[in-house]
């Protein structure tokens, strides 16, 4: 039974050391994983991280959010790791469709006017809560016509899909 005790930590650290590799192998490469792994996957999952797609004003707002709720990270570290993020998780660009100019048209002459473009970049949601979230937009005093709505789900479903 005393073997048995001895083995149960020495498992646990080969798990600990298993899964911290596996997390880094699903990283690109750079100089930020092991910044993301030693300041950022002790309260998040990488998938969580990774599935943001901000902006560099983005990741500089969240890595600033997450130093005032207490995470440790020295100023080489948040350049790095600031760097890494937008490189490799920024801003999906924008995929080609018929009605791109009215969407984009429509999305700067009526989202931009009240929300910033991050926070928009941040929402990564499906075509239908698109555009649930553009009916509630237009309840709200959005000015989006009928003819408008579809091109403007379809511009925000392609320029921020849900991840």
């Amino acid at each position: 039974m005393r073997g048995a005790r001895v083995r149960v930590p020495q498992v646990l650290l080969l798990l600990l050391v298993l899964l911290t590799n596996a997390d880094a192998q699903t990283l690109p490469a750079g100089a930020g994983p092991e910044v993301i792994l030693a300041r950022c996957v002790s309260c998040h999952d990488i998938d969580l991280i990774t599935a943001q797609r901000l902006s560099g004003a983005g990741w500089t707002r969240e890595v600033d959010k997450m130093v005032r709720w207490g995470a440790t990270v020295s100023d080489a570290e948040r350049a790095t790791l600031q760097s890494y993020l937008v490189a490799n998780f920024g801003p999906t660009p924008v995929v080609a469709h018929g009605s791109d100019a009215t969407g984009a048209a429509t999305y700067a002459r009526a989202c931009l006017v009240c929300h910033g473009a991050d926070l928009i970049e941040s929402q990564r949601l499906t075509q239908a809560a698109w555009s649930r979230e553009v009916d509630k937009m237009v309840r709200w005093g959005a000015d989006v016509g009928a003819a408008d709505k579809t091109p403007l789900v379809d511009f925000l479903s392609a320029q921020f899909p849900q991840r």
